[in-house]
């Protein structure tokens, strides 16, 4: 018998003790520990942020659905990794604390043969100063509370611009030099925009948008060409002419550094210290590892076997300049080179380094995006390193599943309204996430046919049907493992 523990049930944690659960007979163990009680549908938190939905549409406890499936639940937070047991435990394990019910506060080891690190990203809200959800007037839509409050306060500010008849302005991006994860700011500055023309203010706000990108439509994955309506385009020149069509205005390459009541502070990569005022601003934060440490047999720390930030896996990690970047060396198994039974899907994997191309201010700052790795690419992975620990557990002596994000493509639909009839969806598919450019030369990386970009009701009808499709996937209903990640 086998016992797999899943850390987190995220995306990535939950897609893999689905999949887990379903192949492995119940003589193994699956077991999962989170901090937290339910399971969330966060590219759906946009719409919580405007009010269109409420956070219990994008949510569900995982406690019962585990129980019905077989797939054991912890709610505790890991404190330290053990992967070659201790003096008094043989085994490996993880040491976890639990949040709720009668162990509140104590601390147990949780022995595994095979773990699956998915505790995904902290959201490092302290590497900004004044960027705390709630306060000086900036919120964030990283999860579905933050999203209620980001709803409450916009729409307060919408009744206040109504009975006063004053401008206001919006300012929404990300509130870190190396923050990642724009596209869910530029799904949330339309979807805000729409909010503004349906309550019939819309003339009364300035909206800008703020990012650390160097140019628009980087989205930290140094742009793209793309198909469009029989003509190729640069995604930076689309989202120009979303921008430009709603009105909304930018500001790049600012790396935000401090954000007081009504105000950020930010430099520039001409090096320049400006200040931009707001009424109501959703920052994105910076994402970072989670500060775990590590230890051996004999107590002794060996964090840096583990963890560079996030989970070292099978990544070239090898220093080199800019222009010796490759698409190899991105990771394929998620498997920490150290610890064969350890893996890192999603999030939690340290990427080999940056995808969009790294930049400086003229005062040494640096200012771009990291890489991301949210929503389809954590399913992915997710899934194919539960089938390369189902295939070990039944013999196979090497891992036969693997997916580069060099190889991998990814889906982005940012749409605006809600409702069958009201909406516009901008999508944007991509392959593969991580360019190519020996490959594809001639399309900065990328193969054309699977690079598009199209703006329309059909994008916006296919982002409300993929919220209730995943949803049905994450309750495991009928058929759900049918629906690809």
């Amino acid at each position: 018998m086998s016992k797999i523990v899943i850390l987190g049930a995220g995306i990535a944690g939950h897609t893999a003790a689905s999949h887990l659960r379903r192949k492995l007979s119940k003589k193994h163990e699956v077991l999962v520990v989170s901090p937290n009680r339910n399971y969330q549908w966060v590219p759906s938190n946009i719409w919580v942020g405007i009010g269109r939905m409420k956070s219990e549409d994008v949510f569900f406890p995982l406690e019962p659905l585990y129980k019905r499936k077989g797939i054991g639940y912890k709610q505790a937070k890991v404190v330290s990794f053990h992967p070659e047991g201790d003096a008094t435990e043989p085994k490996p394990f993880v040491k976890v604390e639990y949040l709720y019910g009668e162990m509140l506060g104590m601390q147990e080891k949780v022995t595994y043969d095979f773990l699956i690190n998915a505790t995904g990203p902290k959201l490092a809200f302290e590497l900004t100063e004044g960027l705390n959800p709630g306060t000086n007037k900036a919120y964030s839509v990283c999860t579905y509370d933050h999203a209620t409050h980001a709803s409450a306060a916009l729409h307060e500010l919408i009744n206040k611009i109504k009975s006063t008849q004053k401008k206001a302005k919006i300012l929404i991006g990300t509130g870190h030099a190396k923050a990642t994860c724009q596209g869910a700011a530029f799904e949330y500055i339309l979807n805000v925009e729409k909010e503004l023309v349906k309550f019939k203010v819309r003339d009364k706000v300035e909206i800008t948008w703020i990012s650390n990108e160097n140019e628009l439509g980087d989205f930290g994955m140094d742009g793209m060409l793309l198909s469009y309506q029989n003509q190729v385009m640069k995604s930076s020149e689309m989202v120009e002419m979303v921008f430009a069509d709603r009105g909304i205005k930018w500001i790049l390459g600012a790396g935000i550094q401090k954000v007081e009541d009504g105000k950020v502070s930010y430099e520039n990569l001409e090096g320049e210290h400006l200040t931009e005022e707001f009424d109501f601003a959703m920052l994105i934060p910076a994402f970072s590892g989670h500060g775990f440490k590590a230890f051996d047999k004999a107590n002794e720390d060996i964090t840096a076997k583990l963890f560079k930030g996030f989970m070292i896996v099978d990544a070239d990690y090898s220093p080199k300049p800019y222009e010796e970047w490759s698409v190899q060396d991105w990771p394929e198994t998620y498997q920490n080179p150290s610890y064969n039974n350890i893996f890192a899907p999603g999030i939690a994997f340290a990427p080999p380094h940056s995808i969009s191309k790294p930049r400086k201010s003229k005062n040494g700052t640096e200012i771009f995006p990291a890489p991301p790795r949210t929503g389809m690419p954590s399913g992915i992975t997710a899934k194919l390193v539960a089938d390369n620990i189902i295939d070990t557990i039944n013999g196979a002596k090497t891992l036969h599943h693997k997916g580069s994000m060099g190889n991998m493509g990814a889906a982005c639909i940012a749409s605006a309204g809600y409702g069958l009839s009201k909406g516009s969806g901008i999508s944007i598919t991509t392959f593969p996430i991580v360019p190519d450019y020996n490959k594809y030369p001639e399309t900065h990386g990328r193969e054309l046919k699977k690079t598009f970009g199209d703006i329309g009701l059909a994008g916006h009808w296919l982002k409300l049907s993929l919220h209730y499709a995943f949803i049905y996937k994450a309750k495991m209903k009928p058929f759900w493992w049918l629906i690809p990640e």
